[in-house]
């Protein structure tokens, strides 16, 4: 596992100063939070560094194997793939927000006729749209994010890049596609699944030692 210039320049400020807040290694480093993020997490994720509320990062060694490191956090998401829940756009935000619920997803994707990505819905943009009087009637398209603002992967990517987007744009799902259509869908990847797969790849390697 190779760490990047910036990764282990992370590390000697933490060594050397640690335990430090998240605000205070972005400042020594002098970049913002909010591009230090991807770093914090990738290090946190790999067992190096230890996160504690209102303490700060500290240094604490790679307690994770390598060859489970390599192996997980490069495995690609066509492996962990779950099924996206889809609808129309014409379909009324009543009804979006009915399947929001049944289903207990954190996302819905809306198509079009040809059953091609257009939008995504999340509880914020249904809680932006049931402020109208007309629920019943206002279909999704309104008050959906539209195709420009959507972030979606394709299914070569790696769970650790795919993370890293999860955490840079808030996300709990994001939609898979086609490397050759970015609008045709043919899975999703939740931060759930994710977190899920390293938890079973961790049992399992401490199971076999």
């Amino acid at each position: 596992m190779e760490l990047s210039p910036r990764q282990q320049q992370i590390l000697d400020i933490v060594k050397a100063q640690q335990p430090l807040s998240g605000e205070k290694i972005a400042e020594e480093l002098g970049i913002s939070r909010a591009t230090l993020r991807s770093d914090l997490s990738f290090l946190t994720l790999a067992g190096i560094l230890q996160a504690a509320p209102k303490i700060g990062y500290t240094y604490a060694g790679s307690q994770v194997e390598p060859f489970l490191f390599d192996e997980t956090f490069h495995t690609p998401v066509s492996q962990l793939l779950v099924p996206p829940l889809l609808i129309d756009q014409s379909t009324p935000i009543r009804e979006a927000i009915t399947n929001l619920f049944m289903y207990n997803v954190r996302a819905i994707f809306v198509i079009d006729e040809q059953g091609l990505l257009i939008g995504t819905l999340n509880q914020k943009d249904l809680l932006r749209g049931s402020l109208t009087t007309s629920i019943d009637q206002t279909p999704v398209a309104v008050c959906m994010t539209r195709l420009a603002n959507v972030v979606t992967v394709t299914p070569e990517m790696n769970i650790l890049e795919v993370a890293q987007l999860m955490l840079k744009h808030d996300l709990e799902a994001i939609a898979v596609v086609e490397k050759k259509n970015n609008r045709k869908i043919i899975g999703k990847i939740t931060k759930s699944r994710i977190l899920e797969y390293i938890c079973e790849q961790a049992t399992t390697t401490e199971l076999n030692r």
